[in-house]
C-alpha cells in the first residue's frame, strides 16, 4: 500500500487513528462527503491525487500515511500511497510529494483530514532542521507542548521536530533534539519518558531559586539538576549561588542553568553598551557587519541575547564552575538559533517550540486529482502537476540515489 516511507522509526501511536473512521463525516469538509454520496449513487472511478505545498519544506508524511492506511484497513479497500520523497527530503513548491490513488468514494471525504496531518509537520520540520543545523553542537528539548491546539496538533509538532533533527543528525552531526517535554510523544525522540527542569511557578513557591533547587534536587535526587534562574531578575547572583549550595554537582556537570528571561529587560548586570561591550570580548565578528533590527535584539537587546548568555558564562567560569552547563530559552526559532551561531554563542542545550510554524498560511497543503480511471485530467491552471508528475518521480529517484551514495 505504502510506496515509499520511512524504515527502522518509531510507530505514530494511537494519534494516528484520529479521528476513527466512524467520526470521519463528522470531522471533514461537507461538500466531500455530499460529493461522496454522490459518486456513491452514479458510480465510483479510481483516481490519483497530487498532493503538493506552496513553499519549500521538509518531507514528514508519516502520520498522514498511517492514518491513511487505519482508513483503508477500516473500509477494507486498497489505497496506493507512492512518496515521491523519503522522509526527511527536501521538497520544493508546487512539487507533487505524494501521488494517492484509489477509490474516489472512499478517498474523497479523507482529504480534510489527511492534509491537516501533512502540511504544518513539512514546515516545522524544515524549521526543526535549519535550526539543528544551524547550532550542531548544542542539544534542543521540544517544549511546544503548550503553544499547540490540542493534543493531535502536539503528536504532529513532536513528529516533525523529530524528522528535522534526524536529518540535522545525517547531514551536518548535529546533536538535534535529544528528547521533548511530554511523556506521550517522547518515542519519537527514542525516549520513554519526556524531559523538563523547573517552571516559574515553583520557583515562586520555594520563595527562592536556591530553596526551589533544593526541593527540587529531593525530589529527583537521580536528575541532572537544571535551575531558572531570572525569576527574580538576579540572574548571575542566584547562579552562583545554587552553584555554591551544590558543589558536587557542579563539579561533576550534573547541574545546569536555565535562563529564561524575558524580553521587557536586560539580565542582570546588563545593559545596551556592556552588551555590546561582551560580544567585543567574545563574538567581536558578530557586530562588525550590518545586522537587522532583530538581529540586533537577538545579539546585545533585552532578554536572552547572545551577549547575556556570554555574561552567565563569564560569571559561572570565572567563579569556577565551568563545568556547569547553560540552558537556554525563550523564542529561539530559526531567524534566533542563526544569530545565536554568529555570535557562537556557549548554549549547551535549547528549550523550545518556536520551531512550530510562524506564518499558517505556508501550512497549507492542497491534494488535486490528476487521473480518472487512467485519463490525466486536472483543473485549468494545475497542469503543472501532470507535468511535474513525471519531473517529481525522476527527481525522487535522483535524490534517493544521491543520498543512498551519501550514506555509503
Amino acid at each position: 500500500m505504502r510506496g515509499k516511507s520511512a524504515e527502522g522509526r518509531a510507530d505514530s501511536g494511537n494519534g494516528a487513528a484520529d479521528p476513527a473512521e466512524s467520526e470521519v463525516g463528522r470531522y471533514t469538509d461537507q461538500y466531500f462527503v455530499k460529493t461522496k454520496a454522490t459518486v456513491g449513487r452514479f458510480g465510483d472511478k479510481r483516481v490519483t491525487y497530487a498532493i503538493f505545498m506552496r513553499r519549500p519544506v521538509t518531507f514528514a508524511p508519516r502520520l498522514m500515511v498511517d492514518w491513511l492506511e487505519a482508513m483503508a484497513r477500516a473500509r477494507n479497500v486498497r489505497f496506493d500511497i507512492e512518496l515521491n520523497y523519503k522522509e526527511g527530503a527536501w521538497v520544493g513548491a508546487g512539487q507533487p510529494m505524494v501521488l494517492l490513488s484509489g477509490s474516489l468514494y472512499h478517498l474523497v471525504d479523507l482529504e480534510t483530514i489527511y492534509l491537516q496531518k501533512l502540511g504544518a509537520a513539512c514546515v516545522a520540520a524544515y524549521n526543526a532542521y535549519t535550526m539543528c543545523v544551524d547550532l550542531p553542537k548544542v542539544g534542543f528539548l521540544a517544549m511546544d507542548a503548550r503553544h499547540c491546539a490540542g493534543t493531535g496538533m502536539a503528536e504532529l509538532m513532536a513528529y516533525a521536530a523529530s524528522v528535522g533533527s534526524e536529518k540535522a543528525r545525517r547531514k551536518a552531526g548535529a546533536v538535534g533534539f535529544v528528547g521533548n517535554a511530554t511523556d506521550a510523544t517522547a518515542h519519537f525522540f527514542g525516549q520513554e519518558r519526556g524531559r523538563g527542569t523547573m517552571p516559574h511557578a515553583l520557583i515562586g513557591y520555594a520563595g527562592s531559586t536556591v530553596r526551589a533547587a533544593e526541593m527540587f534536587h529531593e525530589t529527583h535526587p537521580s536528575e541532572t539538576l537544571t535551575v531558572l534562574v531570572d525569576y527574580f531578575g538576579r540572574e548571575i547572583s542566584d547562579a552562583l549561588d545554587v552553584c555554591r549550595r551544590f558543589p558536587d554537582l557542579a563539579g561533576e556537570g550534573r547541574l545546569a542553568m536555565r535562563l529564561d528571561t524575558h524580553g521587557g529587560r536586560y539580565v542582570e548586570g546588563l545593559e545596551l553598551g556592556s552588551s555590546y561591550a561582551l560580544l567585543e570580548r567574545y563574538a567581536p565578528s558578530s557586530i562588525r557587519g550590518y545586522r537587522t533590527e532583530a538581529e540586533l535584539r537577538y545579539l546585545v537587546g533585552t532578554g536572552v541575547s547572545a551577549a547575556a548568555i556570554w555574561h552567565l558564562r563569564e560569571a559561572l567560569d570565572r567563579a569556577g564552575f565551568a563545568r556547569v552547563k547553560i540552558v537556554a530559552s525563550s523564542g529561539f526559532g530559526p531567524a534566533k538559533c542563526r544569530v545565536m551561531a554568529l555570535a557562537a554563542a556557549p548554549i549547551d542545550v535549547i528549550g523550545t517550540g518556536s520551531y512550530l510554524p510562524e506564518n499558517w498560511l505556508e501550512t497549507y497543503a492542497t491534494s488535486d486529482i490528476i487521473e480518472y480511471d487512467g485519463v490525466p485530467s486536472v483543473k485549468v491552471g494545475r497542469e503543472f502537476l501532470l507535468r511535474d508528475r513525471s519531473v517529481a518521480l525522476a527527481s525522487a529517484l535522483a535524490a534517493r540515489t544521491e543520498e543512498e551514495r551519501g550514506a555509503s
